[in-house]
């Protein structure tokens, strides 16, 4: 049987989705850096925008901080 894929993750399937430790994830919560918001007590993180942050955060620097440049001079 399939593992079934949820659209909203707890820290635990997150950090293994990310490939990261639950330590770097709570880290990267609390400094606000990484998409996710708080269910009750439990901080839950949705796939499909975890999936944009990471494609945003695999764009070369030199390009995002040339379209924040140019932004500025439009």
């Amino acid at each position: 049987m399939a593992a079934e894929i949820r659209e909203v993750m707890g820290i635990r399937e997150a950090s293994e989705y990310l490939g990261v430790s639950r330590t770097t994830l709570d880290k990267y919560i609390r400094e606000g850096r990484i998409p996710a918001f708080k269910l009750g007590k439990r901080w839950k993180f949705k796939r499909s925008v975890l999936d944009q942050w990471m494609e945003k955060q695999s764009t070369p620097r030199e390009k995002r901080e040339g379209r924040k440049r140019r932004a500025g001079f439009g």
